[in-house]
């Protein structure tokens, strides 16, 4: 497939949200759209579907759209259950109906040759085989098996009605038959929400070896940075392309905005400088005609546009300087957290100025430790010590999300009645809120809208710790970055909780992981624990190997009788080998003989005498590479 559109816009509810789309998609690209909330991402991705959404934009060249090949759409707000009382299981089997239906006529096919083999039928039966192989016949059971346990669901959820699960796994049950759909051009908007950091990191390495097209809105920068190869950014309704992925995308983006400035700027030069000469001498008449020549030099120009402000600086607080605490800010001590039952025992020191995230998977426990520690839940048991002059700042995703009629300035004010108007202004300003955005009902606000006006209400009351529950969800690129902005600088220390591994990796110098049961304390950041992770898989290959080998070997005496006892055993687990390579060479050629080639119950009967030889040989040759590495330790160690 290859789609092309040429100096389209998209108008909704009478707002043009679009102005000028220039987009192009080619066959297996994979496209990250970019762009602060409200740009018109979701938009654009609405209109790729339906492309009447498509009008005349406003650029020079003549709008259109052309397409090579057909190709098939997946979007998953296009997905919808049918009927909510048929299991999980039949839901997600609906997405192999093909398949499936072939695998009954491979059956049926069987059957009929068992009772009348003839070469036709045969030959029908192995085309039949070959489709169906190549359509993933042979892998689409562990393909959904893969993805059920990577989203979460359980070996008892498979037989659950639909009806039975929350929304939220409702969406993951439609995203996994979208992904197993595999349509020519996958669409995705945000499909990390609510994914743990072990899910995103699968479902990122599935995207990027995905066989189609894909197009994907999200805020996880390095989730968009490991998959694509062309980001769309959508600055003020117009696309603009960048080849490569997002930290190309952002330092290109930033030396192109650094390069039109100094040009903007050094025109805007010229013209004052131009425009003052033609004042200075246009009333004179030796020298009007000079100066009419400056006002004609200034009409010639090329004018370069001011390049829109990427608001590196924007969002900034007016924090003054908090007053710090002692050194020992927090200690927790053998601290059980849960509800009616302990869902974690935690240990851990909290010194000044450090930034600690919490990591692991959705469900077990990090939003408990951090509500334990703010004091909202009960400890079930150990304890948990304040050092002095401590004062905590807690942002909890859900309360950010609460609603009200107030204006976000009344609501500001509300929280710190002692301000006046100018100073609540000043204070929101430096969260994004300018002008006529302070009047704006909270009830209206975007959900990053309303984490910023919940952070600024924090951090206007200057504490010195701060307990950060997901305060990144919500949030567009450009509010992420200024947030870290502030926390980078932020004196004070830092607990938070995120499942955004960009986000982390920036402001987290500590790390308390969820993992394997436990909760671990590391005293590095997050690029260390990744690094950690790897090394530690490379050496647990490793070392199981080798125990079971060493095992085997302490098993033994070291001396001559027995190596000499082992190598008997090589000796003649090598004989059973070469007898049973022979035995499977004996069959294979009976199995393209002339007079069996018709037979088809014999046919199946060597083929499955192979398979089970087979599988008895790949036995011997591990045991023989187990004995082989226990001779020579045993050799080494009586030297």
């Amino acid at each position: 497939m290859h789609l092309i559109i040429k100096n389209a816009s998209v108008t909704l509810n009478g707002n043009t949200i679009l102005e000028e789309v220039n987009f192009e998609v080619k066959d297996r690209q994979k496209i990250a759209i970019v762009g602060k909330n409200g740009a018109g991402k979701t938009t654009l991705l609405k209109a790729l579907v339906d492309n009447d959404l498509f009008e005349s934009g406003i650029g020079e060249e003549k709008f259109s759209i052309s397409c090579m090949g057909t190709y098939n759409i997946g979007y998953l707000k296009q997905m919808a259950f049918e009927d909510e009382n048929i299991t999980l299981m039949a839901e997600i089997l609906k997405s192999f109906a093909d398949l499936i239906k072939m695998e009954r006529q491979l059956e049926t096919y069987v059957t009929k040759m068992n009772n009348h083999s003839s070469e036709s039928l045969i030959q029908e039966y192995s085309d039949l085989q070959e489709r169906f192989r190549l359509l993933g016949g042979y892998s689409y059971q562990k393909e959904y098996e893969v993805m059920l346990n990577k989203f979460g669901f359980t070996e008892s959820d498979k037989q659950k009605p639909l009806r039975e699960f929350s929304g939220g796994q409702k969406t993951k049950i439609a995203f996994i038959k979208l992904l197993l759909s595999k349509p020519d051009l996958l669409l995705l908007d945000e499909p990390t929400n609510h994914l743990d950091i072990k899910t995103i990191e699968w479902l990122e390495n599935y995207l990027k070896n995905y066989p189609a097209a894909l197009i994907l809105v999200s805020h996880d920068r390095m989730f968009i940075d490991k998959i694509v190869d062309t980001i769309y950014d959508i600055d003020y309704g117009k696309t603009v392309e960048y080849s490569g992925n997002f930290a190309f995308y952002e330092k290109t983006k930033r030396i192109n905005y650094e390069h039109q400035m100094r040009d903007y700027n050094l025109q805007q030069k010229e013209i004052k400088r131009l425009y003052s000469i033609y004042e200075r001498f246009r009333n004179k008449p030796s020298k009007a005609r000079m100066a009419m020549s400056k006002l004609h030099q200034i009409e010639k120009m090329d004018l370069i546009d001011k390049p829109n402000d990427i608001e590196a600086k924007t969002f900034r607080t007016n924090l003054q300087e908090i007053e710090p605490s002692v050194k020992n800010v927090l200690r927790l001590k053998d601290v059980e957290i849960g509800y009616d039952h302990p869902l974690a025992k935690v240990s851990f020191e909290l010194i000044r100025g450090k930034k600690i995230a919490i990591i692991g998977e959705n469900g077990i426990g990090k939003s408990t430790l951090l509500k334990t520690i703010q004091g909202i839940i009960e400890p079930l048991s150990g304890s948990i010590e304040y050092g002095l002059r401590v004062n905590p700042g807690y942002f909890d995703q859900n309360l950010a999300m609460a609603d009200s009629h107030q204006t976000v300035l009344a609501e500001f004010m509300s929280f710190l009645p002692n301000l006046n108007q100018e100073e609540a202004r000043r204070a929101l300003g430096s969260f994004l809120f300018k002008g006529d955005d302070v009047l704006k009902s909270v009830s209206v606000l975007s959900g990053g809208e309303k984490v910023r006006l919940q952070l600024c209400k924090i951090l206007y009351n200057k504490p010195n710790l701060l307990l950060l529950d997901e305060p990144t969800n919500h949030m567009d690129i450009v509010g992420k970055e200024h947030l870290e902005d502030i926390l980078e600088s932020y004196p004070g220390s830092i607990i938070f909780v995120s499942h955004d591994r960009y986000f982390i990796k920036k402001i987290a110098d500590e790390l308390i992981v969820f993992e394997d049961g436990k909760v671990n304390y590391y005293h590095f950041g997050y690029l260390d624990y990744l690094e950690k992770i790897k090394n530690q898989t490379v050496d647990k290959e490793y070392h199981e190997h080798k125990e079971k080998i060493l095992k085997q070997h302490i098993a033994e005496t070291v001396n001559e009788a027995s190596l000499y006892t082992l190598e008997k055993d090589l000796n003649k687990l090598e004989n059973e080998i070469i007898k049973i390579e022979t035995n499977i060479k004996s069959l294979e050629k009976q199995l393209f003989s002339e007079e069996n080639i018709n037979n088809y119950q014999k046919i199946n009967k060597l083929n499955e005498n192979i398979k089970n030889l087979n599988i008895q040989l790949d036995e011997l040759n591990g045991k023989w590479e187990e004995l082989t590495d226990l001779i020579m330790a045993t050799k080494k160690d009586a030297n």
